[in-house]
């Protein structure tokens, strides 16, 4: 299979040390680990008083307050198990205590605070105890974790200033064609505009890489191997659109094979994408020829690409889901097929998956919607409403 041999080929990205906050998305390579017990005091849940819940059970409703316990500041001490203190969110246990009446619960006149009838002193009610989310020892975070603003603010708490984490690839992402016109320069009637490269971008960038340049190479043979070769030389990954096919000016495939680069496979049994290409440079960089249509670039860039970027960050892998078809397939097909989808959800929230099939391989405008593709296995007969597919998002 295409995406084994992939997979097969990848070299994991090296370990690179970042300050906390430049870490957000980026991939963790180290367990992560608590400093100390989290929370590391019974902690105020709420604000009110802090009493001692053996004089509630004693019959004690009125409470004289003897302190306050703001939070960031060390324990007070209640001297009468029958005061109170007055507690904030967040602070300290005051020591003598171990329940805390919400303000809800209780008048206060002057220092004295009278409990009304349905106040309830349970022992550390509204007390967050010492160490109940994590404590030393036990990994908060594993190897392999995306770090969004949660995961951020548990590296945080563990007192890390800086993380490890794998070194975003580098990525060069390059279209070939002579009749490619960058967007808002003039065109002729027999040119197109680049809009390939954009969308790949795009993207790689949706998807959390960052280290993405893109280039445009005329057909020309020349100008290829050495453009190439300079990619090759600052690059982790090449991802070309275009040129991969067999006519007279697909020059790609020749070129890699001058430079040095291994083909792994040419061709994969599926529509759209077929005439895709895959190789390994010496120093192990992948080469991704994708096929120039836009609609099989990212259909490959998807199903191939993003999977081996992810992999070789050491991440969880990008895993499809199933969904049902909401109307049948009418045809079936000799090879693998992807059908881009729109998702939908009916009255009971049940998803499903609305076939938006493109006029051929080049119709760009039909993704627009949409919100993946899903693999359809090669069979002869149609594709039943119902079916249970593989979904990929984009």
């Amino acid at each position: 299979m295409a995406e084994a041999a992939v997979q097969a080929r990848l070299t994991m990205t090296p370990t690179v040390s970042r300050p906390l906050a430049e870490c957000t998305g980026q991939v963790l390579r180290e367990d992560v680990y608590a400093e100390r017990d989290n929370p590391p005091f019974d902690r105020v849940c709420m604000d009110g008083i802090a009493i001692d819940s053996r004089a509630f059970a004693r019959g004690v409703r009125r409470y004289r307050i003897e302190a306050m316990q703001p939070a960031g500041v060390p324990a007070v001490t209640l001297a009468d198990p029958e005061h109170a203190v007055e507690v904030m969110t967040g602070a300290i246990m005051p020591l003598g205590t171990d329940a805390v009446v919400p303000l809800e619960e209780y008048e206060l006149a002057g220092q004295t605070a009278s409990l009304n009838a349905e106040a309830s002193a349970a022992p550390y009610r509204n007390v967050q105890r010492r160490g109940s989310d994590s404590q030393p020892g036990a990994p908060m975070l594993t190897a392999g974790a995306r770090l969004g603003a949660a995961e951020i603010a548990v590296a945080a708490s563990a007192g890390l200033a800086s993380v490890r984490v794998a070194r975003q690839p580098a990525l060069m992402v390059i279209s070939t064609g002579d009749e490619l016109i960058e967007p808002g320069l003039p065109i002729a009637e027999h040119q197109v505009r680049r809009s390939n490269a954009y969308a790949v971008v795009a993207a790689l960038r949706d998807h959390g890489f960052d280290e993405v340049a893109n280039d445009h190479l005329a057909d020309d043979e020349d100008v290829l191997r050495q453009r190439l070769t300079q990619h090759l030389a600052r690059h982790d990954a090449l991802i070309l659109s275009g040129g991969v096919s067999k006519g007279k000016f697909d020059l790609v495939p020749k070129v890699l094979k001058q430079l040095g680069v291994e083909e792994v496979f040419y061709h994969v049994a599926q529509r759209p994408g077929m005439p895709m290409w895959f190789g390994v440079a010496p120093r192990g960089q992948l080469v991704f020829g994708l096929p120039g249509n836009p609609v099989s670039t990212l259909i490959c860039l998807r199903r191939y690409v993003l999977p081996a970027m992810v992999a070789a960050m050491g991440a969880p892998p990008m895993q499809p889901e199933p969904i049902a078809l909401a109307r049948p397939v009418k045809f079936g097909r000799a090879l693998t097929y992807f059908m881009p989808v729109a998702v939908t959800h009916d009255e009971r929230g049940q998803r499903a998956a609305v076939p938006r099939a493109p006029n051929g391989s080049g119709d760009f405008l039909a993704l627009a919607g949409t919100q993946g593709f899903v693999e359809l296995p090669p069979q002869a007969e149609p594709f039943p409403e119902g079916f249970i597919a593989q979904l990929y998002r984009w």
